[in-house]
């Protein structure tokens, strides 16, 4: 049923997200939550350097190999730091002159021989070898810095794999159409998208643009793949995904194509029921690009070796330098889960310092009862510390943790331990150069990663495929000349896998995703969480007026104390067990201030709960709701995106705006309410919720009251909306 009501102003979100989590050293689930700022980096390991020096003379005659089972674990910023410039320099498009701008010689550095074992010995790790320092909390092992083409010598894994025109890393990176490419080059410059919108059942909503405006693949429809072996794998990674999966299931058989042709992707649709099936992929397509990328570069090495004249041979196949992956995660353990499935799909004879990394990375002890919803058991099982990097380096048979970035093929990291080191921490000046290769980029749990600090994520981004400062040992006559143009942004493949879209995603995805291979966003069709609250509730949604997004946190103030207020004050006795929630903390601190300052809430007791609040005032504030001595209870939704307290003695609810998460309003709706039903507290359809929305809200608005419901409630002349 809709009746008209009264009408107000609005408020849409004037402000970021809140800053990083407490500092925590690994291992640690210390929970301070900082919205401003972010912790500061952990304390510096302390090394002998006469005997690190002594050690690198005594192997600088060694011939070069791309491995060593024992070198020196070192601090963090043992890259080379000669540049005190910490902007991103002025594009340099010309080859000559990009060349003339390092000053630095670009020989590479040679590399340590790999110690032989005896026949029949197994593998060992860095740890086990106590006649090395070991430097507890340092994020990589020191070793010298090597070019992007000397740190992939030795056999390709398969010397029978032949170069394929239909295989979309040549079609993509190694070899681009060059008509194709300058077309839609020039339409990325004066953002011009061709977009088309489809509709997949068991799939979702879907959203596929190309540079360009008429480019035929923006009308080809989406394409399905039955299984993996309609995809161009490396023979290794063929034999291996084969004995694990026959047949794709019917979210694989349209992302996989995508994925595997190196488009851009939003995916609004991740849960803990499918977030392993989205790993799997997204990590069997990173190490096929990694081993494809390896093996050109040894097999044009073996060319050029072969060749007596080989001056007027140019062969382009790599970067500046060596990292080609970034995966940005929320917590230690999502970066423990995507490397098992590396492991998992590589199959490697060994793993060097994995005793490390399992030490610093995995928690075995459960601390989670049954009753924690199953998102929350996802993102916070296990090491829950959202400060970490780390870098992956393979080699043949090896994979190698801990490798200095510079060094690495894929760099994990949490946003926040990735900007520390961008910025640079204690004595160590920034460093961004080892991002100017990136070819791939996984954001996974973006929504989680909303809940820290989402400016991080934003600022790793703006570092991205940056020209370099320095050399680091790039042999620049094998670099791929759209690197040279500045045009590696262009190139990148950027997937985002998150459970829910948001302006900050959307944000994102139209002003990162410049991929001349295209792009696509995928989202439901949503019944709306008002229909999966598991009992009878009047809903009373109220839409307040806002004339920009801007002012719609002063406009949704105005409508609180105005309409809503009153409305509490009136009949001071019915307001007890009033739960009123607010997403954003700087309207929480607003609301909270006006609660205690001002005459027209004289009347109200109140508590709060917030991301900040200590254990010891959240039971007060909880034990007091609970009792009746406080009517009204303020709690914010990163407070419950980090806790999920089970409030009790609940008897009205007010939104004072959407949660982003539609599981939140579920869980406070109909399971606040609902407990105080179970308990006897209310009487079945005794209590109601009141929400507040406007125009700015429309993507919440979708999840909470369903597709259909959506425009008719943003755009008809009522502003207000009853729902049972």
């Amino acid at each position: 049923m809709v009746f008209h009501g009264s009408r107000g102003g609005s408020r849409g979100r004037g402000n970021s997200r809140g800053g990083g989590r407490g500092a925590s050293s690994s291992g640690s689930r210390g929970r301070g939550r900082g919205r401003g700022g972010f912790r500061g980096g952990r304390g510096k390991p302390v090394f002998d350097s006469a005997r690190i020096a002594q050690q690198k003379e005594s192997e600088a005659d060694n011939e070069s190999e791309p491995e060593n089972p024992s070198e020196v674990e070192g601090e963090l910023g043992s890259q080379d730091e000669s540049s005190g410039d910490e902007e991103p320099v002025q594009v340099i498009r010309s080859y000559a002159a990009l060349m003339q701008s390092f000053a630095t010689d670009s020989t590479p550095q040679a590399k340590r021989r790999k110690l032989d074992l005896a026949p029949g010995s197994k593998s060992f790790n860095i740890e086990e070898d106590t006649s090395e320092v070991v430097a507890e909390d340092s994020d990589e092992v020191e070793e010298p810095e090597e070019g992007p083409e000397t740190a992939t010598e030795g056999l390709a894994e398969d010397e029978d794999d032949l170069e394929d025109a239909s295989d979309p890393f040549e079609a993509h990176f190694a070899d681009p159409d060059d008509n194709i490419l300058s077309r839609r080059l020039k339409s990325l410059a004066t953002s011009q998208w061709a977009a088309q919108k489809l509709s997949i059942p068991k799939f979702g909503k879907v959203v596929m643009s190309v540079p360009g405006s008429e480019e035929p693949r923006a009308s080809s429809g989406l394409r399905s793949m039955s299984g993996p072996a309609d995809l161009k794998l490396k023979q290794k990674l063929a034999g291996v995904i084969s004995k694990q999966l026959v047949e794709f299931d019917s979210l694989e058989k349209y992302i996989a194509p995508s994925i595997f042709d190196y488009q851009d992707i939003l995916y609004c649709e991740r849960r803990p029921t499918n977030s392993e099936i989205l790993r799997r992929l997204v990590c069997l397509h990173v190490i096929n690009h990694i081993f494809k990328t390896r093996d050109r570069v040894i097999k044009n090495n073996a060319r050029l070796a072969k060749e007596e004249n080989n001056d007027d041979l140019e062969l382009r196949d790599q970067g500046f330098t060596r990292p080609k992956v970034l995966m940005i995660l929320p917590t230690r353990e999502s970066c423990v889960r995507m490397v098992k499935m590396i492991t998992l799909l590589c199959e490697p004879d060994q793993q060097e310092n994995r005793k490390r990394f399992d030490d610093s990375y995995l928690e075995k002890e459960e601390k989670f009862s049954e009753d924690k919803p199953q998102d929350f058991r996802e993102l916070f099982a296990g090491n829950d510390d959202d400060m970490f990097r780390l870098g992956l380096k393979f080699t043949r048979k090896t994979i190698k943790y801990f490798s200095q970035f510079y060094n690495s093929d894929i760099i994990f990291a949490s946003p926040l331990g990735l900007r520390l080191t961008l910025e640079g921490k204690d004595d160590k000046k920034g460093d961004y150069d080892f991002l100017s290769s990136i070819e791939i980029v996984i954001v996974d749990q973006a929504d989680a990663l909303l809940m820290q600090n989402w400016e991080h994520v934003e600022y790793i981004f703006e570092h991205l495929n940056l020209q370099p400062r320095e050399a680091h040992g790039c042999d620049f006559s094998r670099v791929r000349s759209w690197y040279l143009d500045n045009n590696a942004k262009f190139f990148r493949q950027t997937i985002t896998l998150a459970a829910f879209n948001t302006p900050e995603l959307n944000t994102l995805f139209y002003n990162q995703s410049k991929n001349w291979g295209g792009k696509m966003k995928i989202s439901a069709n949503y019944s709306g969480a008002i229909q999966e609250l598991g009992l009878k509730i009047k809903q009373t949604f109220s839409r307040l007026e806002s004339l920009s997004f801007a002012t719609d946190p002063d406009a949704r103030f105005i409508y609180f104390t105005t309409a809503i207020i009153p409305s509490l004050t009136s009949r001071a006795k019915d307001s007890s067990g009033t739960v009123i929630f607010i997403p954003s903390y700087l309207d929480f601190v607003r609301v909270r201030n006006y609660f205690s300052t001002s005459p027209a809430t004289s009347s109200l007791s109140f508590g709060s709960i917030s991301e900040y609040t200590s254990v010891k005032d959240v039971a007060r504030a909880r034990s007091h709701f609970f009792s009746g001595r406080h009517s009204v209870l303020l709690y914010t939704e990163r407070a419950h995106h980090f806790r999920r307290y089970q409030l009790r003695g609940v008897r009205k609810v007010i939104m004072y705006g959407l949660p982003d998460n539609p599981v939140f309003y579920k869980e406070i709706v109909g399971g606040y309410l609902g407990k105080s039903v179970q308990e006897g507290k209310l009487e079945p359809g005794e209590g109601n919720a009141r929400i507040i929305f406007s125009k700015w809200d429309i993507l919440k608005l979708e999840r909470i009251v369903g597709t259909e419901r959506v425009g008719k409630m943003i755009k008809e002349k009522g502003d207000t909306f009853d729902f049972l």
